[in-house]
């Protein structure tokens, strides 16, 4: 007998916990039916399979790290957004590190909601990157400067890679001064991208 009141949106917080808590790889159709006290194949009812499951739980972890990167970067601009965006984003890859390697896996999206909530982190990072007053034609590898250093710091954080006795904290404040350095450079910035 199917569980009463379960819903796509009840499956896909209760995946989403079994991938934060315990990995992607952990995340199984029995595995979670278990957890919600259903058979397996009721939960064909409300999801179209693993893969749909897997996309749905991308979508909620992206989300959650656009939710929590507004709320940083909500009244601040230049540096200030910088900081408190960066500050975020780390704590939100430390605390859930299950769903924020969801948040950088390429995904085939479906839907416009899907696209739209894939796109919120980007808009974020480009609100943050232009409140620096980086040109328009640079704006994007500006963003990925950015991205590519929070997300490489963080990454690395979470593997448990940084195994030297310097301090982790230190480090991370001497990343948020490069990326605002190379921003501040980026504005100055003239030279043309030589043609491929």
């Amino acid at each position: 007998m199917p569980r009463e009141g379960l819903k796509p949106e009840l499956v896909t917080e209760a995946a989403a916990t079994i991938v934060d808590d315990h990995g992607l790889a952990a995340l199984t159709l029995a595995r979670l039916a278990t957890d919600l006290g259903v058979a397996a194949p009721s939960l064909y009812k409300h999801i179209g399979g693993i893969e749909d499951l897997i996309l749905r739980v991308s979508t909620l972890a992206v989300r959650r790290l656009a939710d929590v990167l507004t709320t940083a970067a909500l009244g601040r601009s230049g540096r200030h957004a910088l900081v408190s965006i960066a500050t975020a984003h780390r704590r939100f890859a430390i605390e859930h590190a299950g769903l924020y390697a969801l948040t950088q896996t390429a995904l085939k999206i479906d839907s416009s909601a899907q696209r739209a909530e894939i796109s919120r982190p980007v808009a974020i990072f480009d609100a943050v990157v232009r409140s620096y007053g980086v040109p328009d034609d640079l704006s994007v590898h500006a963003m990925r400067i950015v991205r590519a250093g929070l997300h490489g710091f963080a990454d690395i954080e979470t593997r448990g890679g940084f195994q030297m006795s310097h301090s982790i904290d230190e480090s991370f404040l001497f990343l948020i001064d490069a990326l605002h350095a190379s921003l501040q450079q980026l504005c100055k910035h003239d030279r043309q991208l030589p043609n491929a």
